[in-house]
């Protein structure tokens, strides 16, 4: 019998705000002290085309959205930390850390900000509807390199993934101005799509002029953590928050769908006049297979087989001429999947 925390789908009254390793980044809960960092790093440079606001309105609600993270981490309730929510809904915020040297000189190239170069938020968690948005911002000279990349799907897994490993939310949404054409290519890229346009929504100042604003999501039974990885030649880590989940979730569904009974001859084409040959190729074609970047060594066998059986198996929707149905994505395994109507997009 559901507890009465459940029927309210409640959120916790804290959280334990765990880190996340990348392969360029890594990610820790973000303080009030890091928040002088993005003056630093001109983090707010060319607001008004990536989010639409201008530059003093984002860094007074980038500053709001930490202090309400390390509320929900002392376990203050949304009216007691002074920054809350009328519908309680909360905040999650990461410091963004490298340790990278591109220009080999021997020195971090973020030394100057103890590695920081950015922070990423999921936002307005509403336990209710189980959804959270998710933003990321970055220091003037790192962006366009890649981080936004390998960062965001790892956030996303652990959004995703079951309570306790993960948040376990059902959609991760976005609002991207309808000129950071960028951006909206690399949330198609991870798995996005739009879901609907405001209509003048915002203004541009630099055309002096309204622009719509694009919404975008995705749902835990559509996202496909490893895909998205894959998409920009990134690994899992599989000791990040969510991904054993996320492993075991697909490779249950996986199994069903090998344990599923063989069509009937006519199903397979053979009525029709196919070969058995024809047949058999077809059978050993993914249905949505897509280009995969080179793949480096993988850190374990259990991985290698993961991903061998991803590329056989895989129903990523995303990047085909028309947006595949999530009916048999593997997240549906873990009971939260429904169908979802793709003619009016």
């Amino acid at each position: 019998m559901a507890t009465e925390a459940q029927l309210k789908r409640d959120l916790p009254q804290s959280i334990v705000i765990p880190p996340i390793r990348g392969e360029m980044v890594h990610l820790r809960p973000a303080t009030v002290e890091d928040l002088p960092r993005l003056d630093e790093l001109d983090a707010f440079y060319g607001a008004s085309k990536i989010t639409g606001k201008d530059a003093v309105t984002e860094r007074a609600i980038v500053h709001t959205w930490v202090r309400r993270s390390q509320a929900w981490e002392a376990g203050q309730a949304p009216a007691e930390s002074g920054v809350g929510d009328p519908e309680s809904r909360r905040t999650i915020a990461w410091a963004v850390l490298t340790d990278a040297d591109h220009d080999d000189d021997g020195q971090l190239d973020a030394a100057s900000t103890d590695n920081v170069i950015g922070m990423i938020f999921l936002i307005d968690i509403d336990g209710w509807s189980k959804s959270a948005r998710i933003q990321i911002i970055l220091g003037r000279e790192y962006r366009g390199r890649g981080y936004s990349r390998d960062a965001m799907p790892r956030v996303m897994t652990y959004g995703f993934a079951p309570e306790p490993a993960g948040l376990g939310m059902h959609r991760i949404w976005v609002s991207v101005p309808e000129k950071n054409s960028r951006s909206i290519s690399v949330y198609q890229s991870l798995g996005f799509v739009p879901s609907g346009t405001s209509r003048d929504a915002l203004w541009d100042a630099e055309n002096n002029k309204y622009q719509d604003l694009i919404v975008m999501d995705t749902l835990a039974d559509e996202y496909d953590p490893i895909r998205s990885l894959d998409a920009f030649g990134m690994h899992l880590i599989e000791d990040n928050p969510g991904v054993k989940e996320a492993l075991s979730a697909r490779e249950h569904s996986i199994a069903i769908q090998q344990n599923k009974p063989e069509p009937e001859p006519a199903q397979r084409g053979e009525a029709a006049g196919a070969t058995t040959s024809d047949v058999q190729s077809q059978a050993q074609t993914p249905a949505a297979a897509q280009p995969v970047e080179p793949q480096a060594e993988h850190h374990d066998d259990t991985q290698k087989n993961t991903r061998h059986s991803l590329e056989e198996e895989s129903n990523w929707p995303y990047g085909q001429a028309e947006r595949k149905p999530s009916k048999e994505a593997w997240w549906r395994t873990l009971g939260r999947g429904r169908k979802r109507d793709t003619e009016s997009e």
